[in-house]
């Protein structure tokens, strides 16, 4: 079983929850399912699954009264071997964006309380508009993610004092041994190749085998495609897996800002912005906007129509780019733009999935471009990304114009500290 930090997460909500009930949100396939049920097994006398995608008929449930008493009689009659078990018992309530009148329900399972009570849902911003009440004040939402790249090393075969011993020379802001740090950047490229879709690290476990990690990949993606075929309309399908597809050439851009002629030749915001926050509600897929002046609060000076699109996950990502530009990231003999844009994927990617929201930065001259900025205790940090060593103008002239208390250079190079820029291996972006 793959150790996943969201267990903690669980726990917490299980011993702290006051009448609410939990909706765990996130792409298709990232292991909610697996985890939430492991959860519901261990933690439980009794469990009861309802998959309103596999078994429609569990919709059923939730016509008529939503009173919590109906919704138990009704469980008990499409539910074989069910068992309740007052504050020992969870309810799982898996797919729950096939089933508006489930998500409204909710609040009337937490008011009654006798029974813990999970959502989880992959298409739910898809569906708000279906719903006709949606439970505010009786409904907690977690975030879930494909393994991050801790969660990788864990799986892997790291222990945790590993990576904690790593976390000592970030601390401390000195430099990594030299074959402890090349170490860590062989990982960080398997990462890059491997990706943390649940499946897809299983299946390398098991067979040591990349190719076969690619198929599996491959098989997330053919899944992917069924999804838009199954949620999207039908004039829109087409253009949404365009602009999907089109990401591994928007990143291989020298600027890697989305532009929606790389979709098409006629390709433009009308066209394509509604198959974009497709995809951003599906979880494929989240934006990054650039920002006017990098000052806080960001989100005053966003720019709605400058922004970058990144995959979810950096596996999925590589694998749209091909076996042949996989192994040659595992080799490190991958050159010119692509790279470059695989890796800005790959730190955002590991920024996000620890809680970060993330911004970038290109003046109006077009020259000073910094890759993520993001915030704390108020103040904004710029976050410059090389896939190899180099000269940091963009973060230097930064540094002069706009004064932050530090700067992050994330490259393949070691560790060093000059005045306020920091410069960090990239496998150390799971510290910041």
């Amino acid at each position: 079983m793959l150790k996943r930090k969201i267990y903690d997460r669980l726990l917490d909500w299980k011993s702290k929850k006051s009448r609410e009930c939990l909706l765990v949100r996130g792409a298709r396939q990232i292991g909610k399912t697996f985890i939430i049920e492991e959860f519901g097994k261990k933690q439980y006398k009794s469990y009861v699954y309802l998959n309103f995608y596999r078994n429609p008929e569990h919709k059923q449930i939730f016509q008529g009264s939503l009173e919590a008493e109906e919704i138990y009689k009704k469980i008990s009659l499409y539910v074989k071997n069910v068992r309740f078990s007052e504050k020992e018992t969870l309810i799982f309530l898996d797919e729950i964006q096939d089933c508006p009148n489930a998500r409204t329900a909710l609040k009337f399972l937490a008011i009654d309380d006798r029974y813990d009570v999970i959502a989880s849902g992959s298409m739910l911003g898809l569906h708000y508009k279906e719903m006709a009440s949606i439970p505010v004040g009786y409904e907690r939402t977690m975030e879930m993610h494909s393994l991050d790249f801790e969660e990788f090393l864990w799986a892997v075969g790291w222990q945790p004092c590993a990576v904690e011993a790593l976390r000592n020379f970030f601390e401390k802001r000195e430099k990594v041994e030299a074959g402890i740090h090349e170490r860590f950047m062989a990982l960080l490229r398997e990462y890059l190749v491997v990706g943390g879709m649940p499946e897809v690290v299983n299946t390398f476990l098991k067979t040591n085998n990349y190719q076969e990690a690619h198929t599996t990949q491959k098989k997330i993606m053919e899944s992917y495609g069924e999804d838009i075929k199954h949620y999207a309309s039908t004039a829109s399908r087409q253009k949404i897996s365009d602009c999907y597809l089109s990401i591994p050439r928007q990143l291989a851009k020298e600027y890697t800002k989305f532009q929606y002629k790389v979709v098409s030749k006629e390709g433009n915001a009308r066209r394509y912005e509604n198959c974009l926050n497709w995809l951003v509600d599906a979880g494929m897929i989240r934006l990054c906007l650039n920002v006017s002046t990098p000052q806080f609060p960001l989100v005053a000076y966003e720019r709605p129509d400058q922004f970058k699109a990144y995959v979810t996950d950096i596996g999925l990502l590589t694998s749209l780019y091909g076996y042949d530009t996989q192994t040659a990231l595992l080799k490190d003999t991958l050159t010119g733009p692509a790279k470059g844009g695989i890796y800005e994927n790959l730190v955002f990617d590991m920024l996000t999935k620890k809680g970060y929201g993330l911004n970038y930065y290109k003046n109006d001259k077009n020259t000073q471009e910094i890759e993520f900025l993001l915030v704390r205790d108020g103040a904004v940090i710029p976050v410059e990304v090389k896939s190899k060593r180099g000269a940091t103008v963009s973060l230097n002239h930064f540094i002069e114009e706009f004064a932050p208390p530090y700067a992050y250079k994330l490259t393949s190079g070691n560790l060093g500290v000059n005045d306020t820029k920091i410069t960090l291996p990239l496998y150390m972006a799971m510290f910041l």
